[in-house]
């Protein structure tokens, strides 16, 4: 066999080899990148399981309540009726719905066992109503309801000021339980989440149509 000849069958030889590196699929995910991906992926629903309006609240007044984690046996009562009311304001606000109207306002309302109880429906001329009783309260709003309130319980256990007001010189399983629990509590949270979505947009949340 000649030079050329050589070089040539050299040459066929790798262009077959680079055309089956090329057309060779890439390998499929390894599991575990599977369910990293599908928990960071559910973790992003949480910020949807709380309301923004609670959330800016409890940002605002903890630092005042607290006296910024320098609590004393007035403020701390006063710390724990705050973040009892935030946290009914969590769980009540999965029962609020809107919907938008023909004249391009949005309405909202209380869903009910029968329908929903409008805030801001005007009295004098009014609009065409969609029929409520599809706006009326199901087992997921209770559902989210839940996740609502432990969603703000692992805010409230992350935040520096309500754990120094609570737990000023934690011990160190108190300390485990604090950096362990939320943790856990926030990925069951977003997977359930994920399982149970909810149609409803209540008030602070964009309103869409409902197909």
């Amino acid at each position: 066999m000649s030079v050329r000849a050589r070089s040539r069958s050299m040459k066929g030889t790798q262009e077959e080899e680079e055309e089956k590196l090329i057309e060779r699929p890439a390998p499929p995910p390894a599991l575990a990148q599977q369910v990293l991906s599908g928990a960071f992926g559910g973790a992003a629903h949480l910020a949807n399981l709380l309301p923004t309006g609670t959330l800016l609240a409890f940002q605002l007044l903890t630092p005042v309540f607290t006296n910024n984690g320098s609590c004393d046996g007035v403020t701390r009562a006063m710390t724990q009726l705050l973040l009892l009311l935030l946290a009914a304001s969590s769980f009540l606000a999965c029962f609020t719905d809107s919907f938008p109207s023909p004249d391009g306002k949005v309405y909202h309302g209380l869903a009910t066992p029968s329908g929903m109880w409008l805030f801001d429906y005007p009295t004098m001329s009014p609009p065409a109503l969609p029929d409520l009783a599809e706006y009326r309260i199901r087992f997921i709003d209770f559902v989210h309801g839940v996740l609502s309130v432990l969603v703000f319980g692992v805010v409230v256990m992350k935040d520096k000021n309500v754990v120094a007001c609570f737990y000023p010189q934690p011990e160190h399983e108190t300390q485990e339980i604090l950096s362990i629990l939320p943790l856990g509590v926030g990925v069951i949270c977003s997977l359930l989440s994920v399982v149970f979505p909810t149609r409803r947009h209540g008030i602070g949340y964009p309103v869409t149509n409902r197909s």
